[in-house]
């Protein structure tokens, strides 16, 4: 059995039921409005179905969270050591249930598989505890739709492995998929207050991103503004959903969570997101991975780094925004300007997977920025035959405002064997 630490939850017998009961406020989220035409977005039916379910998805987020820090929850780690919750399983199971309604004949690449889920269950019927199986299916089943009410354990586990590595296996043709992060930022959503974290989802067709929805319940109203201070982290947050479709630009607009239904619903009033127009490198303001550090980065060579905007006074020294947790609320601060450059290094032993970046792509993309490999390359899907699960970016992934990519490429270029 994978290590695991355990916060004892309300009951060792019954399951705890994260939300309560389905409200009419229901029917709000029945359909998603989108902040343009139908007819000008091809995929508009897709798009629609993904904002519903991301919506649904942050909700069952926030009802877990609320459970793990009043210490009526679970943490576990699976067995790479990557902490994983009922929120990520939950996630990627009510998210699959939705799409496969409605989408059948359209694969999913995700993140979880069942597997430890079904160990978990095996060792709960020993000491007659409460298995973490159970308290999925709980979370799922309070944010399904009208038509999944008599969703099944069993119904469960396949959901979530309908996205799994052994799920299915493409060839070298170009293919038509889902990509699903369940929870970008999952050590941050287990810090409490202190970090995002992100529901990712975006479709791939023929080898193109052609839509992405993000959301994030603890972004807060002022972390949309490029001009506020770096966001002050907490689920008392608003929270925010972005969505991109090709050609339709990136939208943003508040998660509200209506303390009388405990629904989490939009409000209308999408803003059209865009890059930052910073031109110049040490103007510039940067994201890393919080598993990097500057030092490590070819741009270190020519730049050093701070965390006080006040300190940058001559052009040798750059601004770093502190770590926020997870790839995608990277992509996210750089398309709504809040910053102007995210920077991955590729390591030997860390695997790059296609779900930390594909919606956080086509979100950069609309807003007018780019996202390349080290060598100016677009990042290639496909390279992954077999599963579309791994990309093998040139060097590393280089996500920027667009006007700063060829500075910034030319700069790696130079000084990428120094470091």
């Amino acid at each position: 059995m994978a290590n695991m630490s355990l916060l004892h939850f309300h009951s060792r017998h019954s399951v705890r039921r994260f939300g309560t009961p389905l409200s009419p406020l229901r029917s709000l989220l029945t359909r998603a409005s989108l902040p343009f035409p139908p007819e000008k977005a091809q995929f508009h039916k897709e798009l629609e179905a993904a904002v519903n379910v991301v919506e649904r998805a942050c909700r069952l987020c926030v009802d877990v969270k609320k459970s793990l820090l009043s210490s009526q929850g679970r943490i576990l780690e699976k067995n790479d050591q990557t902490p994983v919750t009922i929120a990520d399983f939950g996630v990627q199971a009510l998210i699959s249930l939705e799409l496969s309604r409605l989408f059948p004949s359209i694969p999913l690449v995700a993140e979880e598989d069942s597997a430890f889920l079904r160990s978990s269950t095996a060792d709960s019927e020993e000491d007659g505890s409460t298995s973490l199986a159970d308290l999925v299916l709980s979370a799922v089943v309070d944010q399904a739709s009208d038509g999944s009410k008599s969703l099944t354990l069993d119904s469960i586990l396949k959901a979530i492995d309908r996205g799994g590595k052994n799920a299915f296996s493409f060839d070298s043709k170009p293919a038509t998929y889902w990509v699903l992060d369940p929870i970008d930022g999952t050590r941050g959503f287990l810090k409490g207050n202190e970090a995002l974290y992100v529901v990712g989802l975006a479709l791939v067709v023929e080898g193109r991103i052609t839509l992405g929805v993000m959301g994030c319940p603890t972004w807060k109203e002022n972390s949309l503004s490029p001009k506020s201070s770096y966001p002050e982290n907490g689920i008392s947050g608003s929270g925010v959903i972005m969505v991109a479709h090709l050609g339709c630009g990136t939208w943003t607009r508040k998660l509200s969570q209506d303390v009388m239904s405990n629904l989490m619903i939009s409000q209308d009033g999408w803003t059209r997101c865009f890059v930052d127009s910073c031109s110049l490198v040490h103007e510039a303001r940067f994201c890393i991975p919080e598993s990097q550090t500057w030092d490590s980065l070819p741009l270190s060579v020519l730049f050093s780094s701070t965390v006080d905007a006040e300190s940058v006074k001559d052009e040798t020294k750059i601004l770093l925004l502190p770590t926020c947790c997870g790839s995608l609320c990277k992509y996210l601060m750089v398309a709504t300007g809040r910053a102007s450059v995210f920077i991955v290094r590729a390591k030997v032993k860390t695997v790059i997977k296609v779900w930390d970046h594909a919606v956080g792509v086509i979100c950069v993309h609309e807003a007018g920025g780019q996202v390349t490999d080290w060598s100016g390359s677009h990042l290639n899907l496909a390279t992954d035959e077999a599963e579309r699960r791994v990309i093998f970016p040139s060097g590393g992934v280089l996500v920027s405002n667009g006007r700063l990519n060829k500075q910034l490429l030319e700069i790696i270029s130079t000084n990428s064997s120094v470091v």
